[in-house]
């Protein structure tokens, strides 16, 4: 099973493995509050994809296109996180603000297929 969680909410034990799916560490966030299990950072969007979405409301949609062509090369992660959300319980970890476009959500919704 996959979620997705800001990872500034608390922890819990419902959370699985804790991926953290951001290029960024989590500002003002200790490694040791964090609760990550992975940092798959290579995962994350390109700094320039990520910088021109900003997180603008209207660029969601194409920002999930390009990404989602940019993920084409990382398959094998894509696959790894497949095979661990059906062991268990897997949740993507995201710093974003906006928890209904972001970039774990978009990953998400790839690795559901």
């Amino acid at each position: 099973m996959l979620k997705l969680k800001r990872v500034y909410d608390p922890y819990a034990k419902a959370d699985g493995m804790r991926v953290l799916v951001d290029r960024l560490w989590p500002r003002g966030m200790k490694k040791e509050e964090a609760g990550v299990d992975l940092w798959l950072k290579e995962i994350a969007p390109s700094d320039a994809l990520r910088k021109w979405f900003s997180h603008e409301p209207a660029k969601w949609q194409e920002f999930k296109k390009r990404y989602r062509k940019e993920l084409e090369d990382r398959q094998d992660m894509i696959e790894d996180l497949r095979k661990e959300a059906q062991k268990g319980t897997v949740t993507l970890l995201f710093a974003a603000k906006d928890s209904e476009r972001n970039n774990a959500v978009a990953l998400k919704e790839v690795i559901e297929g």
